[in-house]
């Protein structure tokens, strides 16, 4: 299959912006292997910001516009270090593609992602994806930002015409409530329509670190639904549950894609 992977700061970095070197490691021994058995794989990958927060020294995700940009221009260098050394561990090449909204929405320059996208997949390399944070702002009233990266992996599942979007995030699925706070909270298995009962289900936004929350999940998931494609989300502690969802079995939340495209 095609399967873009969302992961999030959450699972990439400590709560003080550092990485997390246990989990970084199990999630690229999974996803190398998943890559070994004959998927095709893109990586969309959020923490640019927290890790810069942890490489800088800041006390905390910066409010100021142009610190973001600069914890952003500093950790991507991180992500990318960690990456292409662990996934070169495993015989796999990566390939950093940092996009801006004009990127997906201009459609000349949408294709010419589309096309090296699939240049990348056919040469075996594993793209990994990140909205170019240290330029797209949205400071100075022009719309240059995607947002957030649930949002960026649902456009880059449709641009790339993937088989199914993971999510890994810092909870298990979508639940009945936030389990969090309600100690009876069940998670719901599977979706097979965005209404508004299920959208009254999403919070606010998760970790201090991240930008994301359940309503982003949610808008992504609608975005990859209509086109036929799944999605699944489920905790990044665990990245070794990608293999019972690139298999089809149970595992977190399964957001069902019509199938009548």
């Amino acid at each position: 299959m095609k399967i873009v992977v969302k992961v999030g700061t959450s699972t990439l970095a400590h709560a003080t912006g550092r990485l997390n070197i246990r989990r970084v490691e199990a999630l690229v021994k999974v996803l190398s292997d998943l890559k070994n058995a004959g998927h095709r794989l893109i990586l969309v990958s959020s923490g640019a910001i927290g890790m810069g927060v942890g490489r800088l020294n800041l006390p905390g995700r910066p409010d100021d516009m142009p610190t973001k940009q600069a914890a952003a221009a500093v950790g991507q260098c991180e992500l990318m270090y960690t990456y292409d050394r662990l996934f070169g561990q495993y015989g796999h090449t990566v390939a950093q593609i940092l996009l801006t909204a004009g990127d997906v929405e201009l459609p000349q320059r949408r294709h010419n992602f589309e096309n090296v996208m699939g240049r990348l997949l056919e040469l075996g390399a594993l793209p990994v994806i990140n909205e170019n944070d240290a330029v797209a702002t949205d400071e100075v009233g022009v719309s240059t930002t995607i947002g957030e990266n649930d949002t960026l992996s649902a456009i880059v599942a449709g641009c790339v015409g993937a088989d199914l979007l993971v999510i890994l995030s810092d909870i298990d699925g979508l639940y009945t409530s936030d389990p969090r706070k309600d100690g009876g909270a069940k998670l719901i298995p599977e979706v097979r329509a965005i209404t508004p009962e299920v959208e009254a289900l999403a919070g606010g936004t998760g970790s201090a670190l991240g930008s994301g929350g359940m309503a982003t999940k949610l808008k992504a998931a609608r975005l990859v639904m209509e086109r036929g494609c799944d999605m699944v989300i489920a905790n990044g502690q665990r990245p070794e549950a990608l293999y019972d969802i690139a298999a089809g079995r149970p595992a977190g939340t399964r957001f069902v894609g019509r199938k009548d495209q």
